[in-house]
């Protein structure tokens, strides 16, 4: 991945000097300071759909001055390099002080009042994008594949209804604090469109209260809701959004067990809680455990 970002920044011929590695999970995420620009490289030719719609959702966006990043100007996307491709952004220096909650309350609002805009983006499909997974996995557990095809099969049906009931609405699709960011104008914006998608707006907010529940934290769904005007929790539709989450969370690993042993004991840690029925049981986020120089200045040679 860092030889591509290099193979990237040499492309559009700029500095890769000072590149640090913000994230690695279905994305390599590369911010370069110093050129402006921060290289967001998917890790797997099969997600070039998902990259092209990301681009068109950035040129969109910039049309009606969404609360989001901008993709970087005079950049034809996106970008290939071999047999992977990427997207590349504006670069935001981060400011002080730090997005919360109840900035992303104030910006959900706002982007859950877009239109839905020209592009034919897909419905919220969490159970689709599980199956895609797994069917993608060669090193899954029979036992594990079997256990989440069942619970695709379950969930389905629910999820159906909850989408019937709802009028379908412009939806993040990841919406949490990490995703945003903060601009020298004191405007917060949203980032990662990966995930984005027409669906119940209800999702954006169940995000950061299956958080919470999973992840430890004291307040931070009560200062979404309050922020947002709406605590999900108390929707009728909760049970069936906290489950659609948790299998995201624990489907988003499948393509990584293989490479990360400490990304499969965690696999296995949150399969093992639902099969329990355990909702109080606590996860680890994957991110803080795929890469040990995770968000760590690049060594100036590639080869180091």
């Amino acid at each position: 991945m860092t030889a591509a970002m290099r193979d990237i920044a040499a492309a559009l011929d700029v500095s890769a000097e000072g590149a640090r590695l913000l994230q690695l999970t279905n994305n390599a995420v590369f911010a370069l300071p110093r050129s402006g620009i921060v290289i967001r490289i998917a890790r797997t030719h099969q997600l070039l759909d998902r990259v092209t719609k990301v681009v068109q959702l950035g040129r969109w966006f910039a049309r009606i001055d969404a609360p989001v990043i901008r993709l970087a100007p005079d950049v034809e996307q996106p970008v290939r390099v071999g047999d992977l491709v990427a997207s590349v952004w504006s670069y935001v220096q981060p400011s002080t002080p730090a997005p919360t909650v109840e900035d992303l309350g104030l910006v959900l609002r706002e982007f859950h009042s877009l239109d839905v805009g020209p592009l034919a983006l897909p419905a919220w499909d969490p159970v689709g994008d599980a199956r895609r997974r797994l069917a993608d996995a060669e090193d899954l557990d029979p036992n594990d594949r079997d256990f989440l095809l069942k619970w695709c099969d379950r969930l389905e049906p629910r999820l159906v209804a909850l989408s019937h009931r709802q009028e379908p609405k412009l939806v993040h699709g990841d919406a949490h604090v990490g995703n945003l960011l903060r601009e020298a104008s004191g405007r917060t914006v949203m980032c990662d469109f990966d995930a984005t998608c027409i669906g119940p707006w209800q999702v954006d907010l169940a995000a950061v209260a299956v958080g919470e529940a999973r992840f430890g934290g004291t307040g931070l769904h009560r200062g979404l809701a309050s922020a947002y005007g709406y605590d999900v929790t108390s929707d009728q539709s909760w049970t069936v959004l906290r489950e659609a989450r948790e299998l995201k969370m624990i489907a988003a690993a499948v393509p990584l067990i293989s490479s990360s042993p400490n990304v499969a004991g965690e696999f296995a840690d949150r399969l093992q809680s639902v099969r329990r029925n355990d909702p109080e049981a606590r996860w680890k986020p994957f991110a803080h455990l795929v890469s040990s120089r995770h968000q760590m200045r690049l060594p100036a040679n590639r080869h180091t």
